[in-house]
């Protein structure tokens, strides 16, 4: 299983030195053929792993060598293989693999090919030794491996420049979760003499609350900044400006379910740290609330669903604020495969549209993209949570857990994520009819480029489509099954909470309703924006409400304002007073002593004989003196 687990991990490094090191004198489809390959060979070893793990053999671990030795310090370059990580992996991979296949397509005629796949095979080896990793430095290697990649490829196209501030974007406000995550991370340390997972979880029990709850907010602190949680995800639709399959990549299965990943790797931490995992829970709450109310008002396809994502995101750190920690990867399960549909589905409709993302001037493609049409409109269904599809399932239980988990503030949060939910049906139908339904609202020379993606982007499609659908059977409610494959799967690994399971009447309560509401939104929807012909007004038009939320409440404005304008009027301050008076006095006065002195020393060599006659008398007599003197 050593082999197994090394060859998982190191085959997209390779095809990264390959891509990176010899691509630009390859064929292009070789390039992109061998970097599929890579990934896919690394999705067969997680299959192997995972029929492998059994209840005699619940992990494998593989050390490396030494990596840190001095002191008491001694950290292992190890990689630890369980039903958690080996489940993760399975997403990276599988997902990752599909990924891959589709970019052979769209990126055929970029210059920079073999560098971008490159990038993307260096993301799925980080990615890999972050879930992998055996203790908390190695998940932090693989954490920041992560956020180098999403840097490189959110500013793949560096020459606008709009594109290279988003990547900067990115990596700094990431930089700010990661410091909290490895101050976590030292505290840790400083407590026990460990990171590595095993006696960190051992050793759980001999915390004090205060430092439990002082290592859980830290954790968290990273967390939230790799998964775009308030105050720190007005990076992540920014990162729109990366190449459409960076954005199912990041957005889908890898980068933002880091921090989940995290948490739930960290349960038996969280919970018993109450303080922490009602933070988790708050935010949670409030980004999915407050995102989802954005997305109704956004008009670039990316942009909706990178609001979509943040939204998402949230619902799961609600579950994981509740303690349901196989809940929350479960609806990363199926998020992953609606959201990477839905991502690639986009891409396909810009591919057609020649690069255009504003739906305004999008419409009537059903007939041009039958196949992008049927699974986007699948992956609509899904993240909808339209019954019976992969993303009710998810939702219902994270509702049903927040509700039935929280006995006094339960109503409360299961209200705002049913509110959230019914915004989410809004925002996904607005766009999906906006851009398959109607006329076509673009120019005639798109009109005339419209055509369906090749078939390696839409065998991706379709595949995600069809683990879109039956991704539910991974945990179907009780009125369907008494068998929960993810609860059985992780029941002796996760510290979830004991949280009473609910009555089959709210089960059959919340599918009717659901179904109900569901089918009110479609219909308005479909009114307004297809029998009506609605199309959303100018963005320098927009007035209200409807311009706060398309400015996004103006917190880039506010951030810019509040952090970033003092910082720069800070700098510069401390340019005019500390750097050019003290700095660059210290460094002048160091120049003009040595070009003074250098100036008087000249003086005695000046080429007069007499003179040097008369410092050798003077040198003559001065030693005479001294001689006497002595």
């Amino acid at each position: 299983m050593g082999n197994i687990i090394s060859a998982a991990i190191f085959l997209p490094l390779i095809g990264f030195v390959i891509s990176g090191g010899f691509g630009r004198f390859m064929p292009k489809m070789l390039v992109g053929a061998i970097s599929t390959l890579v990934v896919l060979c690394s999705f067969v070893c997680s299959i192997i792993l995972f029929n492998n793990l059994s209840e005699s053999h619940t992990f494998y671990k593989l050390i490396l060598f030494k990596w840190i030795h001095t002191g008491n310090i001694d950290i292992e370059f190890s990689f630890l293989a369980d039903k958690l990580s080996v489940w993760m992996m399975l997403i990276i991979t599988g997902v990752g693999s599909l990924i891959h296949l589709y970019s052979i397509g769209y990126m055929h005629s970029d210059k920079g090919f073999h560098k971008f796949f490159a990038y993307l095979n260096l993301f799925i080896f980080s990615m890999l030794t972050l879930v992998l990793g055996a203790n908390y430095v190695m998940l932090f290697f693989g954490w920041e491996g992560v956020g180098l990649c999403s840097y490189l490829l959110i500013g793949f196209w560096y020459e606008n420049t709009e594109n290279g501030y988003a990547a900067r974007k990115a990596f700094i406000m990431n930089r700010i979760g990661d410091l909290g995550l490895l101050l976590g991370i030292f505290t840790l340390f400083n407590q026990i003499g460990t990171t590595d997972f095993h006696k960190v979880f051992g050793a759980a029990g001999s915390f004090s609350n205060g430092t439990l709850e002082i290592i859980c907010i830290l954790l968290f602190i990273g967390a939230i900044g790799k998964s775009a949680q308030i105050p720190l995800f007005t990076w992540l639709p920014d990162a729109m400006a990366g190449p459409t399959p960076v954005s199912a990549l990041i957005h889908a299965a890898t980068m933002v379910t880091a921090g989940i990943y995290l948490i739930a790797r960290s349960g038996i931490l969280f919970v018993n740290a109450e303080m922490a995992s009602t933070l988790v829970l708050i935010i949670g709450m409030l980004t999915a609330l407050i995102a989802s109310t954005i997305a109704l008002k956004q008009n670039d396809i990316k942009k909706v669903l990178a609001y979509s994502t943040v939204s998402q995101l949230g619902y799961m750190f609600v579950a994981l604020g509740v303690g349901a920690y196989t809940t929350a990867l479960f609806h990363v399960t199926t998020h992953a495969f609606f959201k990477a549909l839905l991502f690639l589905g986009s891409g396909s409709v810009i591919h057609a549209m020649g690069g255009e993302q504003d739906i305004r001037k999008m419409g009537g493609l059903k007939q041009k993209l039958k196949i992008t049409h049927l699974t986007f409109l699948i992956g609509t269904l899904a993240i909808s949570g339209v019954p019976m599809l992969s993303g009710f399932f998810s939702k219902d239980e994270i509702l049903a857990k927040s509700l039935y988990g929280l006995p006094t503030t339960g109503s409360v949060v299961f209200t705002v994520l049913a509110i959230t939910s019914l915004f989410t049906a809004i925002y996904m139908f607005r766009m999906y009819f906006l851009t398959f339904y109607g006329n076509f609202r673009g120019t005639e020379d798109q009109k005339h480029h419209l055509h369906e993606s090749p078939l390696n982007m839409t065998i991706p499609l379709m595949v995600l489509a069809f683990l879109s659908i039956t991704g539910g059977v991974l945990g179907l409610s009780s009125i369907f099954s008494h068998h929960h494959f993810m609860n059985d799967y992780f029941s002796k690994l996760l510290y979830d909470r004991a949280i009473p399971h609910p009555s089959h009447f709210f089960e059959w309560t919340v599918l009717v309703v659901s179904a109900f509401l569901l089918a009110i939104v479609i219909f308005l929807t479909h009114k307004k924006y297809v029998n009506q012909g609605f199309v959303p007004v100018k963005d320098e038009d927009e007035k209200g409400l409807e311009k706060v939320l398309g400015k996004k409440y103006y917190l880039d404005e506010i951030y810019q304002y509040t952090f970033l304008r003092p910082v720069e009027w800070l700098g510069k301050v401390l340019y005019k007073i500390f750097d050019r008076s003290v700095i660059d006095g210290v460094v002048n006065f160091s120049g003009n002593f040595a070009l003074s002195a250098g100036k008087t020393l000249r003086k005695v060599q000046n080429g007069n004989i007499e003179s040097y006659l008369l410092a050798m008398v003077i040198g003559v007599v001065a030693c005479l003196i001294l001689i006497q003197i002595i």
